[in-house]
């Protein structure tokens, strides 16, 4: 097994072992505070919050600004630049899911939620236009899939508890969820597990998604957003696109203007595993803009550190001025009892090559690891 485990050199230790040792200092009423120079964790009844030296990120647990898995809208901030993302928040999470058309049952089945358990392949009947057309545009026409287990935990998830990982020089935040419901012929119970890594002196964090599934599937995958949505007004608050895939696997950099303009996920930026070259790298990342001045900032973006981990992703414009970067993981045949996993690096960059060096040096990883003693990225 191939194992990268963060290195800090004797002195470092040494330091960190020091602070470590001065412990935690615990604020009266409703929230929980861990201080130490370079980092300082804050709980509530509705959410931690990290802040670094470099970064302040909040991981939801109940009643959420928007979503309620990986990193809370509009908390992510770089503290180099003062920029923050510019969409409804990093790296959430939706239902697990397998090619194929849902259109026997989907209208059929509801769930507790009250939301029916087919989404995509309900317009497939519908005499609506108007909901026809919406559905292409969100899903487009070339690639059927469907729902196994739900709900889809972004904005469904009931509240959690994440576990608190602290170590010498890293925070991290553990979250896990059990799917509810499943679709006709399937069984609930699939485990999600999420784990978020904040270390020091750096821009970005590691985050793990895995599935420990009960069903069986000869194409399961599990649907995210990398690094997140873009919301924006013609381009009023990022200047660009980079996606590292496209153009024979050379990459791509996307004007704004592209964006303009509604088009489906299957017309244009789009990837699959089956129909295009491995790339070497995949990143997916945007150039913010501030909204008053136009001033160029950093880059914020994802990195899938193994690339044939990704099933199928898309960056398309959906009416309503948000830009939809969805990536699905695995897309294999999986067995119940059977788990896989991605592991990714979100954060703040200055230049395109500064997030190629960094992908050079931990990619080929799908899985996360914490504990007192230490983060590992494995295979």
């Amino acid at each position: 097994m191939n194992v990268f485990i963060n290195r800090v050199d004797a002195a470092q230790v040494a330091c960190c072992s020091m602070l470590f040792l001065l412990g935690t200092a615990t604020v009266a009423g409703a929230d929980a505070a861990d201080d130490r120079p370079w980092v300082r964790v804050t709980e509530s009844d509705t959410r931690i919050e990290i802040e670094t030296d470099k970064l302040v990120a909040a991981i939801p647990k109940k009643n959420p600004k928007h979503w309620m898995t990986g990193i809370e809208k509009h908390s992510f901030l770089d503290k180099t630049t003062g920029f923050r993302e510019a969409g409804d928040g990093l790296m959430v999470i939706d239902w697990l899911m397998e090619a194929g058309s849902d259109a026997a049952w989907s209208d059929q089945v509801i769930a507790r939620d009250g939301h029916g358990v087919g989404r995509y392949t309900w317009y497939e009947n519908e005499s609506d236009p108007g909901r026809r057309e919406y559905a292409r545009m969100a899903h487009g026409t070339s690639h059927r899939k469907r729902m196994i287990e739900g709900p889809q935990l972004c904005h469904r998830m009931k509240p959690v508890e994440p576990e608190i990982i602290r170590g010498k020089d890293f925070v991290a935040v553990k979250t896990t969820y059990r799917y509810e419901y499943a679709a006709p012929g399937r069984k609930p119970g699939s485990l999600w597990t999420q784990v978020i890594v904040f270390s020091q002196g750096v821009r970005y964090f590691l985050l793990m998604d895995r599935i420990d599934t009960v069903n069986d599937s000869d194409e399961m995958f599990l649907r995210n957003d990398t690094p997140g949505c873009v919301r924006h007004d013609r381009g009023d608050t990022f200047s660009e696109m980079y996606l590292s895939y496209l153009n024979d696997s050379k990459g791509q950099r996307i004007p704004a203007s592209e964006f303009f303009t509604p088009f489906p996920p299957d017309e244009k930026f789009g990837y699959r595993r089956d129909t295009h070259p491995l790339p070497e790298h995949f990143i997916r990342a945007y150039r913010l803009r501030d909204k008053q001045t136009g001033a160029e900032g950093p880059w914020l973006a994802g990195l899938t550190l193994e690339p044939s981990v990704v099933y199928e992703a898309w960056c398309s414009q959906r009416p309503g001025g948000i830009i939809v970067m969805i990536e699905e993981i695995h897309g294999r045949p999986t067995r119940a009892g059977q788990s896989f996993s991605a592991a990714h690096i979100v954060g703040y960059f200055d230049s395109i090559d500064e997030m190629h060096e960094l992908y050079r040096r931990h990619q080929g990883h799908t899985a996360l690891t914490a504990d007192a003693s230490g983060w590992r990225l494995e295979e």
